[in-house]
């Protein structure tokens, strides 16, 4: 087995080989350890790398292996955790001035889980400001470029984690959505993103708790290696209130009947989306695959009215909560984008604020019905393809001009407002070679349910084997080809 081979594996296969001793978890990070030296420099994906820190865990993995232990469901495993989680004694900066060079005391819970898992901590993932923009780029460290076109953005505000996944930098990476954070860098990087229901998976620390919009999550390059990490990050912990749930059903595996399971496939939502002609161009292999799954498929959508003002409202009102004090402080170091949030946040007046939640609870009782006639809905995951790594946002959406970066996130943020489980996974790409996802709405709570259909997708599309002609081994003279260095198409078909 060569090196390039451990970088592409499933998670759970890597596991059992370091299992059955017939890989370390030393080998494991040096493989992924070298890919970051070669690719890194090309997507600024990793903006603090902890190889330190990372050989000292690797080191723990291999010798509880040598005892015939294993330190959990990831053991061994390759991560990077997003720049917006705190991790003790490793740089976190929150892609702010403010944070240049601060250095937590303690770790996320996210980070806790995960490393308590067996997980191997090699570094943080870049993020747009304070975690604000659909577009991961910031003053310290600029812009994570797209693995399958350079001069494009990778997305965000994970496009750092799901852009080190899809180039074989890290085996899984954790992320965090409140507008979309998890679903849009996944289907720009050709990767999968749960953004779970809220009460699944608990969050410290937080200014609030009880906070229902954002949440953290897991990505990776394949459902089952999603699946993996919920198994994790489901457990509770009394620092959150929520997180209620059974972690052990994520171990029961993903095969299900969806023959008789009624699903609703709409690329619009009825009309009420702005979207590319490019993206719906690329989804049209969707409905064919979904009729080969059930024979119950649709054409449907719930009615999302309300979905845009809610959201809105509530994030501002949030982020006016967890950095309003900050910016008051230091209003000159915040970009345009956080600073928006913040002033919408500030303005918002008491009525404001309940109607937003009014707005929201007549939402959550539509979709309910709407999930009565149909188990889950199955839509795009974003309205448009990856821009130019140097624009904050696209300048429209189909045919209507933008105004800022929320207005290209509708499709990702309704499904926010909800709480329920959205999880984008690979569908097809572009004729150019930009990769498209489709993004999957459960029940609250149905998070299996969510991971079992992408499944069948995932394995009837295939659109995820086809790996970043940058991440891969360059043949034959040894320089690099167009399509490593950006322009045109820069994809290539993996399998396996």
């Amino acid at each position: 087995m060569t090196e390039n081979d451990l970088l592409w594996l499933p998670a759970r296969e890597l596991v059992e080989l370091q299992r059955r001793r017939e890989v370390s978890a030393r080998e494991i990070l040096d493989a992924h350890l070298a890919q970051i030296d070669a690719v890194n420099p090309k997507v600024n994906a990793i903006i603090t790398l902890a190889e330190d820190r990372a050989r000292e865990l690797a080191a723990r993995a291999d010798a509880a292996a040598a005892r015939g232990e294993l330190l959990g469901p990831l053991h061994g495993l390759p991560v990077a955790h997003k720049d917006l989680a705190p991790t003790k004694g490793i740089r976190t900066t929150y892609g702010s001035p403010l944070y240049a060079d601060h250095v937590p005391d303690h770790d996320a819970l996210v980070v806790e889980q995960l490393v308590h898992a067996g997980a191997v901590t090699v570094g943080k993932t870049n993020v747009p400001e304070f975690g604000a923009g659909i577009q991961s780029t910031n003053e310290l460290f600029g812009p994570t470029r797209n693995p399958y076109d350079l001069s494009l953005t990778a997305g965000g505000s994970s496009g750092g984690a799901a852009a080190a996944v899809a180039t074989g930098m890290v085996a899984l990476a954790d992320g965090g959505d409140t507008g979309g954070s998890l679903r849009n860098p996944a289907t720009f990087c050709n990767v999968v993103g749960l953004r779970p229901s809220v009460g699944s998976v608990p969050m410290w620390p937080a200014k609030d708790p009880f906070a229902p919009l954002s949440i953290q999550g897991p990505l990776g390059r394949t459902v089952d290696d999603v699946a993996l990490q919920m198994a994790v990050l489901t457990r509770a912990d009394p620092r959150s209130p929520w997180a209620l749930g059974d972690p052990s059903r994520f171990h029961a595996g993903l095969e299900d009947d969806f023959s008789d399971v009624p699903v609703a496939w709409s690329p619009d939502l009825g009309g009420q989306l702005a979207v590319d002609d490019a993206v719906r161009t690329a989804m049209a292999p969707v409905p064919e695959a979904l009729a080969g799954i059930t024979r119950r498929a649709g054409v449907a959508a719930p009615d999302m009215s309300g979905a845009d003002e809610a959201f809105r409202t509530l994030r501002g009102w949030y982020r006016a909560l967890n950095y309003g004090d900050r910016y008051a402080a230091h209003p000159e170091a915040f970009g345009i984008r956080v600073r928006q949030d913040i002033e919408n946040g500030l303005a918002t007046t008491s009525a404001g604020l309940m109607r937003a939640h009014k707005l929201r609870g007549l939402l959550f009782q539509r979709f309910a019905e709407f999930t009565r006639e149909y188990r889950y809905l199955v839509t795009v995951t974003t309205q448009v393809l990856p821009w130019s790594a140097e624009q904050l946002w696209p300048e429209r959406i189909g045919h209507t001009r933008s105004e800022n970066y929320l207005d290209c996130m509708r499709s990702m943020y309704w499904f926010t407002v909800l709480g329920v489980p959205a999880l984008s996974v690979p569908a097809g790409f572009t004729a150019d070679g930009l990769p498209v996802g489709v993004q999957i709405i459960g029940r609250s709570g149905d998070d299996l349910g969510v991971l079992r259909l992408a499944r069948q997708i995932e394995r009837t599309l295939g659109a995820g084997r086809r790996r970043p002609a940058v991440a891969l081994p360059v043949m034959g003279s040894g320089t690099d080809d167009a399509r490593v260095t950006g322009g045109g198409t820069g994809s290539a078909p993996v399998t396996g």
